[in-house]
């Protein structure tokens, strides 16, 4: 109940484009945490440090290593077979156009009336039909069209648009009331978790029995899970215990329309009244309550106190809780309160943060909250590696089990003196192809690792792929500039290929200069690592020739652009920033007025020449300003220059450059830093021929307190 990975995505924000880490996958653990991904090339047995109780904390679990999985016997290579493109007629794609400029703009009944004609374009005559069906079945208000749902099901089977389709009509008809419909409909593969609580609601109100574990493994924030969990509170699927642990795992989002809505589902009127009143002022509150008596005192009361933790003396309030309410608070949800006061310190860097946590005992904590533990011990000064090692022990197996965690405990039992297990914890994540197998691969005295590069793609396995109506599909949105449709159409395309296909897929879109498609196609093989793919390195040297007029190492700028785009020049972020370099309109402006770039303007920031020399400049200026330091200018690039700045001031004392980057307080800039540093020791051994070192490029970074910028 404890720990909901799907609550956790939420507070890892990613750059579209460059959700994958590193040369692999991402995982649902790298979502939920924000964490390397576990290993491809060579899987191991889980022989994680497990969840400790005090009388075991000191132990040291070993971690044996796994035999590599034998890849599958070879598939027959598919023959050549020449590619004749279909035939468009151009009226039917003018129509398909026209379609889609309407939806823009909600012309609705333009939309309908186009339909038929944009019906005849082999290729993309679908979309239109299906965005006419799919705005009946958002409008709510209309009887949900049920022959012509079922037409286009059996028009289109097996599509990406049918699969969504059928997911929205799930949706409808629960939302309708038709819970014998939504049950009669098989969701798309993976469906989303509207569909799951649409489905779970269905059969609820249609008397079938569910479980609480089958609610909360579905569970995210929205309005159809929120509908579930009304009726499931009301019927008491949910426990007290599961009610309370869902609304303290949703406190710790700080999202206080999702707070108050699954409080809603917790307390009734007259509790919510009391909530209400403690969220706006939970010292307030406190004070003019006696000792809890009734069981919804104590939840009220538990959530006040773990409110405290955001106050601006949290010494002082945490002074307080002892002094007023900690004699009255069972141990194990003190406990839970202290965790909190470690996690919002944590994310402020305040160095009380491991205190607060150590406090904090051997309470279940959320993912997130638990590995904050862990990054609080390591900004500590000094490390207490004990402590580092406890923390870890806290967590479940499977999240002690990532790579990052393996990690660190492996440099605990090592900075304890147990060298032989240290080595076997850094030994069975080496070939994590991420920032942490190439930090173990280092603590052992090794280079990093470097797959074998397979053999070139058969062109039989191209052929296939260029054959492939789905990849047909997308690359005909790509060419319209249609990423919004045209990425989920390449990856529902890709369900099921064997590696042969992948790559054979992989090379179609580089074939297309679809670049991030190369890398992320490539990247879901199972059995082969293809370098070639993943780490591409485009534009025959024009990068590395921007990057070297301005005295860049270009094996970063190539780890940077393709974490920042996937070498996309047309690629737009939902924050505005475009290009290889994905530049924000305002840095674009500002870095041309400052190396004297004339006639700039805005509409050129996506030109290939444009947004590198921009980009490359402004990195420059970053990395004078943040003193040399490829960490801190990375973090910069991302963050802000004046956020690594402050960080740094945080520090105790100096810290190696893994423990800064590890301890980033935003998701999505550690994950970045991780990500972009751990591409360039690929992309400079790629280049040079020879090994290059993590290690060295993280360096050491030192506290200074000067936090003073002038860069945007």
């Amino acid at each position: 109940m404890r720990r909901h990975p799907l609550i956790w995505s939420l507070l890892g924000l990613t750059l579209g484009l460059t959700g994958c880490a590193g040369a692999q996958a991402p995982t649902a653990s790298e979502q939920q945490a924000g964490e390397a991904p576990v290993a491809e090339m060579a899987p191991v047995a889980s022989a994680a440090p497990t969840a400790a109780t005090p009388a075991t904390a000191a132990s040291t679990p070993t971690a044996p290593v796994a035999p590599v999985v034998a890849a599958p016997a070879a598939p027959v290579v598919p023959a050549v077979t020449p590619y004749v493109a279909p035939s468009v007629p151009p009226a039917a794609r003018q129509a398909v156009l026209d379609a889609y400029d309407a939806v823009q703009k909600n012309r609705w009944s333009d939309l309908d009336a186009l339909v038929p004609a944009a019906s005849a374009d082999p290729v993309l005559g679908m979309y239109p039909r299906y965005w006419s069906l799919q705005h009946q079945l958002q409008l709510g208000t209309a009887p949900v069209p049920q022959a012509a749902l079922q037409q286009f099901l059996t028009d289109y089977p097996g599509t990406y648009l049918s699969s969504q389709l059928r997911d929205q009509w799930i949706i409808a008809a629960a939302r309708s009331g038709d819970y014998a419909q939504a049950l009669r409909l098989d969701p798309g593969p993976d469906p989303s978790s509207r569909v799951q609580c649409s489905q779970l609601l269905s059969r609820q109100l249609t008397g079938q029995k569910i479980r609480s574990t089958d609610f909360l493994s579905a569970y995210q924030p929205n309005s159809d899970c929120w509908d579930l969990l009304d009726q499931l509170a009301a019927a008491h699927v949910l426990s007290r215990k599961e009610l309370n642990g869902l609304l303290r795992d949703t406190l710790e989002t700080g999202k206080s329309g999702q707070i108050s809505r699954v409080a809603a589902a917790v307390f009734d009127d007259q509790g919510m009244v009391q909530f209400a009143a403690l969220m706006k002022n939970p010292r307030h509150w406190l004070e003019s309550r006696s000792q809890p008596r009734a069981a919804i005192d104590f939840e009220l009361a538990e959530v006040a106190l773990a409110r405290l933790a955001r106050s601006d003396d949290r010494a002082e309030a945490a002074q307080y809780v002892r002094d007023h309410w900690a004699r009255w608070i069972p141990a194990a949800d003190m406990q839970w309160v202290w965790g909190q006061f470690g996690l919002v310190s944590a994310l402020s860097m305040d160095p009380d943060a491991a205190r607060w946590y150590r406090d904090s005992g051997y309470v279940p904590m959320t993912d997130f909250n638990h590995a904050w533990e862990v990054r609080a011990e390591l900004r500590s000064s000094p490390i207490h590696w004990d402590r580092v090692a406890i923390a870890i022990r806290k967590m479940t197996a499977r999240q002690a089990d990532e790579p990052v965690w393996r990690y660190w405990y492996g440099r605990a039992l090592q900075a304890q003196g147990n060298q032989k297990a240290a080595r076997q914890y850094f030994g069975s994540i080496t070939t994590d192809l991420g920032f942490y197998g190439q930090l173990a691969s280092e603590a052992l005295g090794k280079n990093p690792y470097m797959p074998q590069q397979p053999g070139p793609v058969a062109a039989g396995w191209v052929s296939q792929a260029r054959h492939n109506t789905g990849l047909e599909r997308a690359v005909s949105l790509f060419d319209l500039g249609w990423r919004r449709q045209a990425v989920p159409e390449w990856n529902y395309a890709l369900r099921g290929m064997s590696d042969p296909q992948l790559r054979g897929a992989a090379e179609f879109a580089r074939e297309q200069q679809i670049y991030d498609r190369v890398v992320n196609t490539s990247l879901q093989t199972r059995h082969v690592v293809d370098f070639s793919q993943r780490f591409i390195a485009p534009f025959e040297g024009r990068v590395a020739a921007k990057a070297k007029q301005v005295n860049l190492d270009p094996a970063w700028v190539y780890g940077l652009i393709r974490q920042e785009s996937r070498f996309m020049t047309d690629a737009h972020s939902h924050v505005g920033a475009s290009g290889l370099m994905q530049l924000m309109p305002s840095t674009a402006r500002w870095v041309a007025r400052k190396i004297g770039m004339k006639g700039f303007k805005p509409s050129e920031v996506n030109d290939f020449d444009t947004n590198t020399v921009l980009g490359t400049s402004y990195l420059s200026m970053v990395l004078q300003d943040l003193g040399g330091s490829q960490l801190l200018a990375t973090a910069g690039y991302n963050a802000g220059p004046g956020r690594p700045k402050r960080w740094r001031a945080a520090l105790q004392a100096p810290v190696e450059g893994a423990i800064f980057a590890e301890t980033i307080p935003f998701t999505e800039t550690r994950l970045y830093v991780k990500n972009v540093l751990s591409n360039s020791v690929y992309y400079a051994t790629l280049f040079s021929g020879q090994p290059h070192s993590l290690t060295s490029r993280l360096g050491m970074i030192s506290p200074l307190t000067d936090t003073r910028t002038a860069l945007p």
